[in-house]
C-alpha cells in the first residue's frame, strides 16, 4: 500500500484466513489470528471505521464474531455470496465517505483483483501483511481528538437515529422536531484546534475551497484581530454528533470574506447545512457589511456550490478553472430552521 494519499477511513476485513485462520463454512473451530484483536483496537481508538466483506452464511459468522468478543467494531458488516466489490460499495454508501479512503484486507488474490478491478481507488492488502497496518502512515492520523475516539459510536447513534426515521409515520420536519437538535456556534477554542485541523483534512462533499490548514495556522486565525474562525456542534437526543462545522472568515473595512466553510458529510440529511451560512450572513449584515466568499470547485463539492446559490450568492468572478468569488448583499437571509435551536456561544466582535 503506498505510504501517499488520502488518509485512510476505513478498513474492511474478510473473516476467512484474515480475521481468523481456517475456513468457517469447513469447521467451526477457527482461530483468530494472533494479535488481530489488539489491531482492531487500535485502529478503533484512532478513529478508523471497520467493517467486513466475507462471503460467508451470515448468521453463523456473526454468531463467531459475537463469540470472539470483536462483533462490536464491524459497521455495515457484508456477508453473503455477491461479490465484494458490490460489498465494498454498499459499506461507501452507508458510511459515505470517499472510496479513496477505503483499505480491503484479503488472503484471495482473486477477491481484491476484483475490487480493484472496479475500485482502482481502493488499497487492496494481502491478509499476510495484516501485522503492518497499525505502522502504516495513512492509518495514524496526526490527531485523535475526543470527537475521532467516539466516531465509531456516533455512527452506532446515526444507525438508531436512521431506524427511528425509517419508523416513523409523518412529515420528516415532524421527525426532525422530535430529536430535540440543538447547534451550537462557538468561536474556535484551543482545545477545538485538532478537531478543526482534522475537518479541514477529512471533509470533502461540503467544503467550499478544499483548503487544508495545520493546527498552527488555525490558531494563528484564532488569535488574529482580522479573522474570526467559528466552529459549530449538533446535539439530539441521542447524543452528540461532535463538532461538525467549521468557517474562516477574514474582517476587512468594506466586507466579511468567507474563506472557507465546511460541513461533516454525517449531517447532511438532518437539514443543518444553512445554519452557520445563515448565522454568518446575520452578523455580517449587523456589522454594516457585505459578504464575499470564495468557492473551489472539486469533483466533490457540487452540492455546496448548491447551497452558496440557495443562499443567493452571486459569482462576481470565475477564473474558468474553478476558482470563483462570490458575493451577497444580505438583502435575503434564510431563518434557522424551526425544528433545531441554535445557540451562538461567540464572543462580541462587531466592529
Amino acid at each position: 500500500m503506498s505510504s501517499k494519499g488520502q488518509e485512510i477511513k476505513c478498513v474492511v476485513w474478510d473473516l476467512d484466513h484474515t480475521i481468523w485462520d481456517g475456513v468457517l463454512l469447513e469447521s467451526e473451530n477457527v482461530s483468530l489470528k494472533e494479535g488481530i484483536v489488539e489491531i482492531l483496537e487500535l485502529l478503533d481508538s484512532r478513529g478508523i471505521l471497520q467493517s467486513i466483506a466475507s462471503k460467508n452464511n451470515y448468521n453463523d459468522a456473526m454468531c463467531k464474531l459475537r463469540e470472539f468478543g470483536i462483533d462490536h467494531y464491524f459497521l455495515y458488516p457484508q456477508i453473503h455470496w455477491n461479490v465484494k466489490s458490490q460489498s465494498i460499495a454498499a459499506i461507501r454508501e452507508k458510511l459515505n465517505i470517499g472510496i479513496d479512503t477505503f483499505v480491503f484486507v484479503d488472503d484471495q488474490s482473486f477477491e481484491r483483483d476484483e475490487v480493484a478491478s472496479v475500485y482502482s481507488e481502493v488499497f487492496c492488502m494481502d491478509a499476510l501483511e495484516y501485522e503492518e497496518l497499525p505502522a502504516h502512515p495513512r492509518l495514524n492520523p496526526k490527531f485523535i481528538t475526543e470527537d475521532s475516539k467516539r466516531r465509531r459510536l456516533m455512527y452506532l447513534e446515526d444507525m438508531q437515529r436512521n431506524h427511528e426515521e425509517e419508523e416513523y409515520q409523518g412529515p420528516k420536519e415532524s421527525f426532525l422536531a422530535s430529536l430535540q437538535m440543538s447547534f451550537i456556534i462557538s468561536d474556535c477554542e484551543e482545545e477545538d484546534l485538532k478537531r478543526a485541523e482534522e475537518l479541514t483534512q477529512r471533509t470533502n462533499q461540503l467544503n467550499s475551497t478544499g483548503r487544508t490548514f495545520d493546527y498552527d495556522e488555525l490558531n494563528a486565525f484564532r488569535h488574529s484581530d482580522q479573522h474570526r474562525l467559528l466552529v459549530c456542534e449538533l446535539t439530539d437526543c441521542y447524543g452528540s454528533y461532535g463538532k461538525i462545522g467549521l468557517a474562516l472568515i477574514e474582517l476587512t473595512e468594506t466586507h466579511w470574506h468567507l474563506q472557507l466553510m465546511l460541513m461533516s458529510c454525517r449531517v447532511m440529511s438532518r437539514g443543518v447545512g444553512t445554519i452557520l451560512m445563515s448565522h454568518i450572513m446575520q452578523q455580517a449584515k449587523q456589522d454594516g457589511k457585505k459578504l464575499l466568499a470564495d468557492f473551489k470547485q472539486t469533483d466533490r463539492n457540487r452540492m455546496m456550490y448548491v447551497t452558496y446559490r440557495f443562499a443567493n450568492f452571486k459569482e462576481i468572478e470565475n477564473d474558468r478553472q474553478g476558482n470563483i468569488l462570490f458575493e451577497n448583499d444580505l438583502s435575503t437571509i434564510q431563518p434557522f430552521p424551526p425544528y433545531i435551536e441554535v445557540n451562538v456561544r461567540e464572543t462580541e466582535y462587531i466592529g
